[in-house]
């Protein structure tokens, strides 16, 4: 996980998935650890679909963009922006 106080946190699940681990924790985690103002960029292997209704449900909205093969990245922000 990178982290950029200012910014955003980023995480990278894809080798967690490829080796069969579960990331929900360490993504719920990190989100956990956001300020207001920080997105969440996420990368992984697929589109994440079931994270987006949970992250819906904590007043994120999200863009999703797939990169590479097997690579989405995913932002993540409050909604409603900076300052809110």
């Amino acid at each position: 996980m990178r982290e950029n106080q200012n910014s955003y946190i980023e995480l990278d699940v894809r080798e967690d998935l490829r080796l069969n681990k579960e990331p929900f924790q360490k993504i719920m985690n990190a989100v956990k650890s956001l300020d207001h103002d920080q997105a969440f960029i996420l990368h992984a292997p697929f589109k994440p679909f079931p994270l987006f209704k949970i992250m819906e449900r904590r007043g994120f909205t999200y863009e999703a963009e797939k990169i590479g093969h097997k690579h989405w990245v995913v932002t993540f922000r409050h909604r409603g922006g900076e300052g809110e």
